[in-house]
């Protein structure tokens, strides 16, 4: 039988870190969609730019979305890892966004990359870490 080095009152995600963990899976799912539709415009399918720029309207959105959840989950428990990580990921995606309609592939491309390490690392941390509710339960209170 394994033993929990997290205390019971610790183990259990809140309502607000549900919501971290779902919009951070979907933000990933679409960052990682960004690489195809590029690919699909560079293999000589015009569409594929149209699908690269929704895909960043998308990926922008969800990433905006997503900072205004792990602040409300900051505001309720006082953790501000996933708040930094995500505005970091953020403000890369939004310099990213604007490089690429700029055409500015020198750094569009490899902060792409960057952006998808990122949000990759970001979303399995806050998958495996429970995220409480409340402060008093952060506190153990």
């Amino acid at each position: 039988m394994a033993v929990s080095v997290v205390p019971e009152h610790r183990a259990r995600t809140g309502p607000a870190g549900q919501v971290v963990r779902v919009l951070a899976a979907v933000h990933t799912v679409a960052v990682f969609g960004q690489p195809v539709f590029a690919g699909v415009y560079l293999s000589g399918s015009y569409d594929g730019l149209g699908w690269h720029l929704a895909g960043a309207n998308a990926v922008t959105s969800l990433g905006y979305l997503q900072l205004i959840a792990v602040m409300v989950l900051w505001f309720r428990s006082r953790i501000s890892w996933p708040l930094v990580g995500t505005a970091l990921v953020v403000i890369a995606e939004t310099v990213q966004y604007f490089a690429g309609l700029d055409g500015a592939l020198w750094l569009h491309l490899p902060l792409g990359v960057a952006t998808v390490v990122g949000i990759t690392v970001l979303t399995i941390a806050v998958l495996r870490v429970p995220l409480p509710g409340r402060v008093r339960e952060a506190r153990g209170e």
